[in-house]
């Protein structure tokens, strides 16, 4: 799998997204290492999620 390299890009529509204190910490201090908005950092980590997952669906 490759690594996960954030980087700007466009513009998004607005939703509301729940997250841990300690989650969104984390989120926060990533983003600005990349010097990214916390919203475009959330962006490229979903899409690189979607992206790389296995669509093999799970055994009931």
């Amino acid at each position: 799998m490759s690594k996960f390299v954030p980087k700007k890009n466009d513009e998004k529509d607005n939703i509301t997204l729940r997250v841990s204190l300690q989650t969104l910490e984390l989120i926060d201090r990533k983003a600005a290492q990349y010097n990214l908005s916390r919203n475009q950092f959330l962006n490229q980590c979903i899409q690189y999620a979607l992206a790389n997952m296995d669509d093999t669906p799970p055994e009931p």
